[in-house]
C-alpha cells in the first residue's frame, strides 16, 4: 500500500527572457524571490511587498504585474519578461535609450518598473495622450524625482516610433551604441 509522502510537485517549467527554464521552488516562494535569488536577474526591486509601488514589475504573458504579489507556481508555464530580456544583445532597448536621454532614469529602484510599465503601454497605445501616459504608469511610483521627464521619456519613444516608422516594444534592433550597457538600467 502506498502512503502518500505529503511532497507535492513543486517543478515549474516557464520562459524567461526568452528561454525555457524548469525550475524547483517552494510552495511559497514569490516570483520576485525567484527572479532575484535563483536566476539572479535582480532588475525587478523590492520595493513595498505589497503590489504599491510597481518597482518588482515584469511582464507575465504580456500583462505588467508586480512579482511580488504572484506566487512563483502560479507563474508556471508563463512567459516572464524581466528589464534584462528588453536589452538587446549589449544595446540598450529604445525605451531605455529615451529614459535616459530625456532624464527619466533616476536612481534604479523605480526605473525598471517604469519602462517594463511603459513597454506595456506602447504595445496598446503606440501614440498614447498625456491621460493614457498617466494612467500606464499609475501603479509606479518615483520617489527621487517629478514625473515629468518621465513623463517626457515616453512621450518621446512614442514620438521617435512615429517619425521612424517602427514600435520601440516590437524592434529588435535598437541601433545604439553599447555604451552605456543595458546593464546599467536594471
Amino acid at each position: 500500500m502506498n502512503q502518500p509522502t505529503g511532497k507535492r510537485d513543486n517543478s515549474i517549467t516557464l520562459t524567461i527572457n526568452g528561454q525555457p527554464r524548469t525550475l524547483e521552488t517552494p510552495p511559497m516562494k514569490r516570483l520576485l524571490d525567484l527572479l532575484r535569488e535563483d536566476l539572479h536577474l535582480t532588475g525587478a526591486k523590492e520595493g513595498c511587498g505589497e503590489g504599491e509601488c510597481g518597482s518588482c514589475s515584469v511582464l507575465m504573458n504580456g500583462e505588467l504585474v508586480n512579482s511580488c504579489l504572484v506566487p512563483a507556481l502560479q507563474a508556471d508555464g508563463a512567459t516572464i519578461t524581466t528589464i534584462e530580456g528588453l536589452a538587446i544583445e549589449e544595446h540598450l532597448h529604445p525605451i531605455q535609450q529615451c529614459f535616459l536621454e530625456s532624464g527619466g532614469a533616476q536612481c534604479g529602484i523605480c526605473t525598471p518598473g517604469m519602462i517594463l510599465a511603459t513597454h506595456h503601454l506602447l504595445a496598446k497605445h503606440p501614440q498614447p495622450t498625456l491621460a493614457q501616459i498617466q494612467e500606464g504608469l499609475a501603479g509606479n511610483l518615483c520617489r527621487c524625482t517629478g514625473y515629468i521627464r518621465i513623463f517626457a521619456a515616453v512621450q518621446s519613444c512614442a514620438q521617435q516610433s512615429s517619425t521612424q516608422g517602427d514600435t520601440p516594444c516590437t524592434s529588435t534592433s535598437s541601433g545604439t551604441s553599447p555604451s552605456p550597457s543595458a546593464s546599467s538600467l536594471s
